[in-house]
């Protein structure tokens, strides 16, 4: 009998998997896309991209590409995914030159850092003249329900890393200044998906408690190593992923309210 070999399994296995049980990961991915420029034959920068699933499937997109965090976790992780040109930052500040970039991809980092009239300043330094960048931040609700049920169970702001709660569409694109020209801006993931997003991220900080694992200055940040600590419970997040898909279904229904997460693009004035 030919014995049959079992099929490769490569680096980046365990994040497109987790990605395909990802609502969050799969809505956010979706909606960069939709409000980038095609990036092949572009210079573009992705930051703040958490396990760095999301700077790899950019870079299936074509163009050239460089990625970069704050945390040193991520950026490891981004690394095991993606290979080279992954930076560390510290703030504000990038290592790039000026005028590097076509576009830049900004994802959940604004609220992580202190000056962020500072990091305006450096996405226009290291952006050409009419370049575009794409950021995605926390939309905020003061009076969100879903907030006050997520710093009960201990998801503060704090727990995340974040320094502000978020940004409104008028915040955000005063922060930008008059450098910037925001061409759009949406909001997206409704109460269902929240509702999703809070509770696994709760079942994973209480997960991670028990067992001792390593915090994030970035809330929930799934590595690789985490895959293999833990498989139990990622099998059975593959058994509630119809459940918790139909749960963030209920967005639909909901076509009214304004999503806890905003993102907007915006072009460089020339």
């Amino acid at each position: 009998m030919t014995e049959v070999a079992a099929p490769a399994v490569g680096p980046a296995d365990w994040a497109l998997a987790l990605y395909s049980k990802s609502v969050l990961k799969q809505a956010k991915f979706h909606h960069i896309t939709s409000l980038l420029d095609d990036p092949s034959a572009r210079t573009n920068l992705d930051i703040g991209a958490d396990n760095g699933v999301i700077s790899l499937l950019l870079r299936r997109r074509g163009g050239t590409w460089r990625s970069a965090d704050l945390d040193p976790r991520a950026v490891a992780s981004i690394r095991q995914l993606v290979g080279s040109e992954v930076y560390q930052l510290d703030g504000p500040r990038t290592p790039f030159a000026d005028r590097t970039f076509d576009q830049v991809v900004v994802v959940d980092y604004l609220e992580h850092i202190a000056d962020d009239h500072a990091f305006a300043d450096e996405l226009a330094r290291i952006l050409r003249p009419g370049g575009i960048v794409v950021i995605n931040v926390p939309h905020l609700q003061p009076g969100s329900p879903l907030n006050r049920l997520r710093h009960r169970i201990g998801l503060t702001d704090a727990w995340h890393g974040h320094v502000r709660p978020g940004y409104t569409a008028e915040e955000l694109t005063a922060l930008l200044g008059p450098r910037f020209a925001v061409e759009r801006a949406v909001t997206y993931s409704r109460f269902g998906s929240e509702l999703v997003d809070t509770a696994l991220n709760g079942l994973y900080e209480a997960m991670r408690k028990r067992a001792g694992g390593a915090t994030s200055s970035k809330g929930t940040v799934v590595t690789s190593d985490d895959m293999r600590k833990h498989p139990k419970q990622f099998r059975m997040l593959s058994l509630l992923y119809p459940g918790l898909r139909l749960t963030a279904a209920i967005d639909r229904l909901l076509p009214w309210q304004a999503g806890h997460k905003l993102i907007v693009r915006a072009r460089l004035r020339a």
